[in-house]
């Protein structure tokens, strides 16, 4: 996918923990302490209680296909065709990804496939976590 420089993220204090969790291979989401609510992206409170007692969780790394988009223009750092998506994990939040491993059409690219993530190391700060079908 990539081609040249690819834009990458800035991670901050309340993004660490996913940072460190992509360079570890895994990928980690915030879970609340109250009311058990399962979220991403990170940030320092529960958007369903606004309770600010949060822990990080190792999750499974799978998913499915919820949404997606066959970008085919050029664009700095991508080999187009290439998908945006989004994916459902199953712990239940959705995250914006890439998904790697299958050729970037429609007919490859089935909603609600099973998917599992896959990681890519960018630079020695920054892992992204991409998604591929389950069993590839």
């Amino acid at each position: 996918m990539a081609e040249g420089s690819r834009p990458l993220p800035a991670p901050t204090p309340e993004t660490k923990h996913f940072w460190e969790g992509t360079k570890a291979g895994e990928l980690r989401l915030q879970k609340c302490d109250g009311c058990s609510h399962v979220y991403f992206p990170p940030r320092p409170f529960c958007p369903s209680c606004g309770s600010r007692g949060v822990s990080v969780m190792k999750a499974s790394g799978k998913g499915r296909l919820y949404s997606y988009v066959i970008h085919a223009r050029p664009t700095p750092g991508f080999t187009a065709p290439y998908a945006i998506a989004v994916v459902e994990l199953d712990e239940g939040p959705r995250m914006m990804t890439n998904i790697v491993g299958c050729p970037q059409t429609p007919e490859a690219l089935v909603l609600d496939m099973p998917l599992v993530a896959t990681f890519e190391k960018q630079n020695d700060d920054i892992t992204l976590a991409l998604f591929k079908p389950a069993g590839k």
